[in-house]
């Protein structure tokens, strides 16, 4: 209960720093340049919107081409009449033009005429105007320009209402179909990601460059606002509003996403049609579609940061406004409970994963998962034309990994420590790992389960320790366990205990082993052949050899911590174990190295050799058993010879045959010990005959 109140504290707090800087906007430079990732990510063209947009672009071509026709900069406002009479012969829908006439022209009044005819002559155009907080003489809507031909329903929030503007011309504001507004804020950062759709000035609704496009050829040009959302007559998907009467724009790509067309070419191609030549452009191509003209130039001051591109052109921000409400598929801000609930949650599951998770994987997981997830919500969130914060999130995400981390290795970390101190000269390592994991099983109690028990003993130790110093005695036994010792954990085995020489191991516990026995089997051999190779190093060191003797049993005991609750050792208790103690010790009743019993011989793979060796009864047993020798394979090609013979003498000593298994003893004497000490047992049994014979030898000594 615990961990669960800190868990929960860390994420809480987390949590709440990262809600409190995001909703105070210190996050909204990092945020920016996250949405900025996700808009490069997924800006496609939409097909029926994106292909209905034409752009005419005022270019470096198209200023060094009229230059060349005598043109200087600004031109004459005539020379945009052949790209309104082109657009008109073309059957444009719409024309918007995102410039600004707001002075007479330089040229003289008849040039602005002109301009103003070409304008009237033009359906469905959009002329530009201005209207912002900061900039623009006008205070009140001139009385030379005819009201706003938009209507808005109901009273428009504060958010929309504008006090300044900059009109056009009287020649092109009396003939447009409506006047539209240019402005637009960027972001802190310069980068241009959201647009008002609407603005206020004198009570007049002026709609953005976009937006009137889109009604210019409407009869119906009525606005709504409601809440947050900006409804438009005869569009079935409104437009979302933030709390500053902002939407945020679905780019589609880099500039020229949409079809462009220089105003060079359109004019060449109008001049053309009217001289009866062939044109540069079709008409057609502009035929039922949306024109927005623009200036591109580098010197003419329009260009735009944008998250698709460091240099956009303004009238593509209109553009891509337009585009976005032909779609219908404007993005939009989370909810803020959303973003909220979405926050606290990722905290609570970094604080509770890392705080409940086991070992070092687990914790790495917690941070591989976890970290990527605020970004994976955000992208997944963008397809759902949604702007998820990301940043908020992960700062609430990574400070309570981090956070509970420390928590672990201020607290858990220091028990680990001391369990591995305290219990790695007395454990296995692979014991110690799983006390680490749980140390809740640092209590009494065990379990009932197979094992593979080992005990070890060196024969004649105690003779060998009479001509020994202290010093030397140390010695030699540090030697020789630390060389057995790491055998048994080779072979994933657990050292139980030494005593003295002798050593006690045991497989399948703490971890489970299905091929315990093997394992035990194995590391028995490998135990005899490291003695019989480092057996002449310590008889040149302390002047004596030596030879071990190894019993090896399977079956149930209960395993587990055994002892009192101030000190106790991870062991077992069993007659299991009791049995490979006594198989250890009449080794020297058959002059064998290791003898394993049946339980230990059944589930060995054919790889290990063995052969029988007796049906023994042991010392505080009443049931006999049957033994095997487990050898190597270099040991048992050495006696593949006189193996057959060994086991049909076994098997006449069995049936009581005792002149005939004395016979194959016998012949087998000089080879092996082991036949050696059958021959005289038989030789005995055949002069003295017993009135019962079960074929099973009886262990008098332990």
């Amino acid at each position: 209960m615990k961990r669960v109140f800190q868990s929960l504290a860390i994420g809480l707090a987390c949590s709440a720093l990262a809600l409190a800087l995001w909703r105070t906007n210190a996050l909204e430079r990092w945020e920016a340049r996250t949405w900025d990732w996700r808009v490069a990510h997924f800006a496609r063209p939409v097909p029926g919107a994106t292909d209905r947009i034409r752009l005419i672009f005022l270019d470096q071509y198209s200023l060094d081409w009229g230059k060349k026709k005598g043109w200087s900069w600004p031109w004459p406002r005539q020379c945009y009449a052949p790209v309104l009479d082109f657009c008109r012969r073309a059957g444009a829908r719409a024309v918007a033009f995102d410039v600004i006439y707001s002075e007479p022209s330089s040229i003289d009044v008849a040039d602005d005429v002109a301009f103003g005819e070409a304008v009237a002559g033009c359906r469905g155009f959009v002329g530009a105007l201005f209207v912002s907080n900061e900039n623009g003489g006008a205070t009140n809507w001139p009385a030379d320009v005819p009201p706003s031909s938009v209507r808005l329903d109901g009273p428009p929030p504060r958010s929309v209402q504008l006090p300044l503007a900059a009109f056009p011309i009287p020649e092109m504001a009396t003939n447009a179909t409506l006047l539209a507004t240019v402005f637009g804020n960027p972001s802190r950062d310069g980068i241009y990601r959201r647009l008002h759709p609407l603005s206020v000035f004198d009570g007049q609704a002026v709609p953005s460059l976009g937006l009137g496009a889109y009604l210019a050829p409407l009869s119906n040009r009525t606005l709504s606002v409601s809440g947050s959302w900006l409804k438009v007559s005869g569009q079935p998907v409104p437009i979302p509003l933030d709390r500053h009467g902002e939407t945020i724009l679905h780019f589609r790509g880099k500039s020229k996403t949409h079809k462009t067309i220089n105003i060079a070419a359109v004019i060449e191609s109008e001049l053309r049609l009217k001289a009866g030549k062939t044109p540069i452009i079709e008409p057609v191509s502009f035929s039922n579609a949306y024109v927005l003209l623009g200036f591109t130039a580098p010197a003419l001051l329009d260009l735009r940061p944008s998250p698709v591109s460091a240099v956009y052109p303004g009238v593509e921000i209109h553009a891509t406004f337009l585009d976005n409400l032909l779609a219908g598929d404007f993005m939009r801000d989370a909810p803020v409970p959303m973003t909220t609930l979405l926050t606290i949650l990722l905290a609570l599951a970094a604080s509770f994963g890392v705080r409940f998770s086991r070992g070092t994987f687990g914790t790495a997981l917690m941070f591989v998962v976890l970290l990527p997830l605020p970004i994976g919500f955000g992208f997944w969130a963008y397809t759902r034309n949604l702007w998820l914060p990301i940043v908020a999130p992960l700062i609430a995400v990574a400070p309570a990994l981090i956070a509970t981390l420390g928590l672990n290795y201020a607290t858990e970390g220091k028990q680990k420590r001391f369990i591995k101190s305290a219990f790695k000269q007395y454990l296995s390592p692979v014991v110690i790992e799983e006390l680490v994991v749980d140390p809740g099983r640092l209590k009494l109690g065990g379990e009932t389960r197979e094992l593979s028990i080992l005990f070890s003993d060196v024969k004649g130790f105690t003779g060998i320790s009479e001509h020994l110093t202290p010093e030397q005695l140390t010695g030699l036994l540090n030697d020789y366990l630390t060389a057995m010792t790491e055998i048994i954990y080779k072979h994933g085995g657990t050292v139980d205990k030494y005593e003295g020489d002798a050593i006690i191991a045991f497989w399948n516990a703490p971890v489970a082993q299905a091929d315990h026995a093997e394992r035990a089997v194995r590391a028995a051999l490998e135990y005899q052949a490291t003695l019989t190779a480092i057996r002449p190093d310590l008889k040149t060191r302390y002047g004596h050899e030596l030879f071990a003797r190894i019993g090896l049993n399977s079956g149930p005991v209960v395993v587990g911590n055994m002892g009192s609750r101030q000190r106790f050792n991870y062991t077992f208790l069993g007659d299991a174990g009791n049995l490979a103690s006594r198989l250890e010790g009449i080794n020297k009743q058959f002059a064998t190295p290791i003898l394993i019993s049946e339980m230990t011989r059944t589930p060995l793979s054919p790889e290990i050799a063995v052969r029988e060796i007796s049906r023994v009864q042991v010392v505080g047993r009443k049931e006999p058993v049957r033994v095997f020798e487990p050898m190597t394979v270099e040991t048992a090609a050495a006696r593949r010879e006189w193996l057959p013979q060994f086991a049909e003498a076994l098997a006449a000593y069995y049936a009581g045959r005792f002149e005939e298994a004395l016979q194959g003893f016998t012949a087998l004497t000089a080879s092996d010990p082991t036949s050696a000490l059958y021959a005289a047992r038989c030789r005995e049994l055949a002069a003295h005959p017993p009135a019962e014979w079960a074929g099973v030898w009886v262990m008098t000594e332990k």
